[in-house]
């Protein structure tokens, strides 16, 4: 199959094009790191495949108006530290 009838015929089954699904799935996976664990936005960078954090920041933004460091605090469960008081 070539690349342009691949194209053609994963746009048609996926209603978008192969590197933006995969950026998709890129940022449904960095999503969950950020959500589950306290992996560092570069290793969340590194291990959705995105190369470094800066790319994974543009792409973050892009995709959802915020950065990665203000979507994780959203699903920070930690209890709050008591002052002693």
């Amino acid at each position: 199959m070539s690349r342009r009838t691949f194209i053609r015929a994963f746009r048609s089954a996926t209603g978008t094009t192969p590197s933006a699904w995969i950026r998709s799935r890129r940022l449904d996976a960095a999503r969950r790191l950020l959500e589950t664990t306290d992996l560092t936005i570069e290793q969340v960078a590194a291990d959705c495949g995105f190369g470094n954090a800066a790319t994974l920041r543009q792409n973050f933004a892009a995709a959802f108006s915020t950065s990665p460091t203000d979507y994780r605090s959203r699903f920070d469960t930690r209890p709050a530290t008591s002052t002693g008081h």
